[in-house]
C-alpha cells in the first residue's frame, strides 16, 4: 500500500463541517498529487455513491468511496476531525473519514489491499491507534502497515498485513471458533458440531462495505462459536465457496446492496436476507437470527433468486419503500414489452396506416410481395407482446414480494385481470394478492418430506386457485368498474383540465428521471395504450409523457452547447450523448448532471418538464406508439406543434440551469468547472457511467 497513501494525503485537523466539505477536502490533496485529474468530476462521482446508501458506519468511520474515470491510480486520503461529520451512521458523526478512490479499470492487486484495508478498520485496536497517532507520517505508516497498531507485546498487528491481502484476494474466508482444544491434544470424545453458516456479502461499490462486512460476520462467529466462511463478492471479483462447504451449511446469511450472483446455489437453507450495513453494525444479531430459523426448520422452499428490487433491506424498513420496491419490480419488468410492442404496432401503422388494425390474421392471409402484409405481421407481433403487458406487471410484483413461488399465481392472475376487463389496476391487485397469498404459504411449517414439493406442485396450486377464486368473484368486478369509470374520466377531460393533467405528467417524468416516480407516470401512460384501439385521451396522454421525458437531456446538451464554461470537462462530454439519448426519449441521459447539481438541474428539468406536457395536452397532439422520441414523429398527431411543445420546455429548462449555475459562487482558490486546470487529459476524459434509475 506504499504507493497508495502518504503523508502528503493525511489532515489529522479536518476543519470540514459535512461530508461533502471533507470529501472535497481530501479530494483535492489527491489533486495536488497528481492522483486525480479532475475535482469536480471525481466528486460527482463520490456524491453519486453517496446517493446509492450512506457510507457512515458505527464506530466514528466515515468512508466515502467511488470508482471514476478521473483517478488516475488507486488512491486514500485520511482525514481526522474533532468535532465529527455526519456520514450518516446509526450512532452519530465519524470522526475517522478516509477517501478512497478507484480507477475506473483498477487492477484485481490494487482492489485487494483496499479490501484488507476495508477489514482492518473493523479492528478496535486499529482505529484506536488512528485516533492517538500524533502525526501526518506515522499516520500514514500506521495505514500502510508499516507501524503495528497494537502494543509492542501483541504480535497480532492489526495493520494492513500482506497475510490479510493473501486471505481476501481468495474472494472467500472461513472463520471458526470452534477449535479450543490444542491440536495436539486428543479428545476423549467426539466433540459436538458447531453451527455451520455461509454467507455472502457484496455491496454497490465492491471496495469497502462488502469487506467490512465480512469482517465483522467472521469476528461475529468466532464470539458466538459458529464456522462462518464468507463469499465477498467485490470488485476484485469472487471466489465461490466450495459446494461442499454450501451443502454443509445450517443457515446463510446475504448481506448485500447489490444482486447476489449465483444465489440459486444456497436454496434450501435458514436464510436472513439483510442490507451489507446491518452485517458491519449488528452481525451477532443476524447470526442470532439464521440460528433461530434454522431450528424452527424456516428454510427456503425454492431458490431465492436475486430479484430486481432484492427485497431485503435494513430492519424496520417501511411498508411504503417495501410497497415502491414491489410495484416496481412489476413495472421495470413491464417496460421492454411495452417498448418492443409499442414500437411494432407503431411500425405496423407507419407502414399499413392506421386501419391495419382490422387486417386479418396473417396465418391466414400474407403475401410475401405486399407492404400492408408485413404491416399487419408486425402490427399483430406488437399486439401479442401488448398483451403481456398485464400479466408481466402482475407476476413480477408478486416476484419481487415472495421470489419465484410468486410468478405463476401472479402471472394467471394478471391474465384474469385482462379477460374480465379489470386492466392495469386489476395488474396491481393480482401482483399485490398473489405475493401475499404465497408468502403467507410460505410462513406454514411443512414436514421435511413435502418441502421438495412445495415450490413445485403445492404453492403453485393453492396460491393459483385462491388468487384466481378473489379475482373471479370477489374483487374482480369492483376493480374493472374502477378502470371504466377512470378511462371515461380520462376520455372526457379537455380544457383546463387534460393540460394540468400533462403538466402533472410533465412533473412526474422528470422528477427523478427514470425512477420510481417516473415510471409511474410512464406506465399510467402506457396502460392507455395498450389495446387494440386506445381512445384519443389516452394517446394525448402518451404523447405528452413522451415528450417531456425528453426535455432533461435534451437541455442539458443544449446547455453544455452555450454555456460549456459552467460544466466541467466530463459534463461537456456527456452533454454530446445526451443529444442523442434524449431524442430517443431516454430521460437517464440527464442523470450525471441530475447527481452532480441536484438542486438546480432537478427543479429546472421539473419546470420545462412541466411546460411540455401542458403545452403538448394544450395542442392536442397524439402518440400510438410508447417509444421511439423523434424517430416516431410520423405517428405523432399535430406534429409541428408537439416538436414546438418539446422546443419550448427545453428552452426553459435550459435558461433555468444556466441563470442558478451562473449564480454559483467560486469557492475561493479553485478553478472554474470548465477551466484548463480541472480538465482531464486527453486520455482520461470520456463519457461518464450513468448511474442506474
Amino acid at each position: 500500500m506504499s504507493d497508495m497513501i502518504t503523508a502528503d494525503l493525511v489532515d489529522l485537523d479536518l476543519s470540514a463541517d459535512t461530508k461533502e466539505a471533507a470529501a472535497r477536502a481530501l479530494a483535492e490533496r489527491m489533486v495536488a498529487q497528481g492522483r486525480v485529474t479532475d475535482l469536480e468530476g471525481f466528486l460527482a462521482d463520490v456524491a453519486a455513491r453517496e446517493a446509492q446508501m450512506p457510507t457512515g458506519l458505527d464506530g466514528g468511520i466515515g468512508i466515502p468511496h467511488c470508482r471514476s474515470e478521473h483517478v488516475t491510480e488507486p488512491t486514500l486520503a485520511f482525514g481526522r476531525s474533532a468535532p465529527g461529520i455526519d456520514f450518516g451512521a446509526a450512532d452519530g458523526p465519524a470522526d475517522l473519514i478516509f477517501l478512497i478512490a478507484a480507477p475506473a479499470g483498477a487492477d484485481d492487486a490494487h482492489l485487494t489491499i483496499l479490501s484488507s484495508l476495508a477489514r482492518q478498520l473493523m479492528n478496535a485496536e486499529f482505529t484506536a491507534a488512528l485516533r492517538s497517532v500524533g502525526d501526518a507520517g506515522a499516520a500514514a505508516a500506521l495505514i500502510r502497515g508499516e507501524e503495528p497498531a497494537a502494543s509492542d507485546g501483541d504480535e497480532d498487528s492489526v495493520a494492513v498485513s500482506a497475510a490479510a491481502s493473501a486471505e481476501t484476494a481468495t474472494g472467500s474466508t472461513a472463520s471458526s471458533a470452534t477449535s479450543g482444544v490444542e491440536s495436539d491434544e486428543t479428545p476423549s470424545a467426539e466433540p459436538e458440531r458447531p453451527f455451520r453458516i455461509v454467507a455472502v456479502t457484496s455491496c454497490p461499490t465492491g471496495i469497502a462495505h462488502t469487506y467490512m462486512a465480512a469482517e465483522s460476520l467472521e469476528n461475529a462467529g468466532r464470539e458466538a462459536g459458529v464456522e462462518i466462511a464468507v463469499e465477498t463478492q467485490g470488485s476484485a471479483g469472487f471466489t465461490r465457496l466450495d459446494p461442499a462447504v454450501i451443502e454443509a451449511a445450517d443457515g446463510v446469511i446475504f448481506a448485500h446492496d447489490v444482486p447476489v450472483r449465483d444465489k440459486d446455489r444456497f436454496a434450501g437453507k435458514a436464510t436472513v436476507d439483510t442490507g451489507v450495513k446491518a452485517a458491519i453494525n449488528r452481525p451477532g444479531e443476524l447470526i442470532t437470527e439464521v440460528r433461530g430459523k434454522a431450528a424452527r426448520g424456516e428454510v427456503t422452499s425454492a431458490s431465492p433468486g436475486a430479484t430486481p428490487v432484492e427485497r431485503g433491506g435494513e430492519p424496520g424498513e417501511g411498508y411504503g419503500t417495501k410497497l415502491r420496491k414491489w410495484l416496481m419490480s412489476g413495472v421495470s419488468y413491464m417496460v421492454p414489452f411495452v417498448a418492443a410492442g409499442g414500437l411494432l404496432i407503431a411500425l405496423g401503422f407507419a407502414i399499413g396506416g392506421y386501419e391495419i388494425n382490422k387486417a386479418p390474421s396473417v396465418m391466414d392471409h400474407f403475401v410475401w410481395s405486399q407492404a400492408d402484409s408485413w404491416a399487419a405481421l408486425l402490427f399483430q407481433i406488437g399486439g401479442v407482446a401488448f398483451g403481456f403487458l398485464v400479466p408481466v406487471l402482475a407476476g413480477y410484483i408478486a416476484y419481487g414480494m415472495a421470489d419465484r413461488p410468486g410468478l405463476v399465481p401472479g402471472f394467471v392472475g394478471g391474465s384474469i385481470a385482462l379477460t374480465i376487463n379489470a386492466g392495469f389496476l386489476g395488474g396491481l391487485a393480482a401482483g399485490l394478492i398473489s405475493g401475499a397469498v404465497v408468502m403467507a404459504i410460505q410462513r406454514v411449517r411443512i414436514p421435511a418430506a413435502l418441502r421438495g414439493i412445495m415450490p413445485v406442485v403445492v404453492i403453485p396450486l393453492i396460491s393459483s386457485a385462491v388468487v384466481g377464486f378473489l379475482m373471479f368473484v370477489v374483487i374482480g368486478k369492483p376493480i374493472a368498474s374502477a378502470q371504466k369509470a377512470m378511462t371515461d374520466w380520462l376520455s372526457g377531460l379537455s380544457g383546463a383540465n387534460a393540460v394540468l393533467l400533462g403538466a402533472l405528467l410533465g412533473l412526474m417524468m422528470c422528477f427523478d428521471l427514470g425512477g420510481p416516480v417516473n415510471k409511474v407516470a410512464y406506465a399510467f401512460a402506457t396502460a392507455g395504450i395498450a389495446v387494440s384501439d386506445p381512445s384519443d385521451s389516452a394517446m394525448k396522454i402518451m404523447a405528452a409523457v413522451m415528450a417531456a421525458g425528453m426535455v432533461p437531456p435534451l437541455a442539458m446538451a443544449l446547455a453544455t452547447t452555450v454555456r460549456g464554461r459552467l460544466f466541467n470537462a466530463a459534463e461537456r462530454e456527456n452533454g454530446k450523448a445526451a443529444w442523442v439519448l434524449g431524442a430517443s426519449f431516454i430521460s437517464e441521459g440527464a442523470i450525471p448532471f441530475a447527481a452532480a447539481d441536484p438542486l438546480r438541474v432537478i427543479p429546472s428539468s421539473m419546470v420545462g418538464g412541466a411546460l411540455t406536457g401542458a403545452l403538448s395536452m394544450a395542442f392536442g397532439a397524439t402518440l400510438r406508439a410508447p417509444h421511439g422520441g423523434i424517430f416516431v414523429v410520423p405517428l405523432i398527431g399535430n406534429p409541428l406543434l408537439y416538436l414546438v411543445a418539446i422546443a419550448a420546455g427545453v428552452c426553459v429548462t435550459t435558461a433555468l440551469v444556466i441563470v442558478l449555475k451562473g449564480l454559483r459562487k467560486q469557492a475561493p482558490g479553485t478553478a472554474a468547472p470548465g477551466s484548463g486546470d480541472a480538465a482531464p487529459s486527453a486520455s482520461t476524459a470520456g463519457t461518464k457511467e450513468p448511474v442506474a434509475a
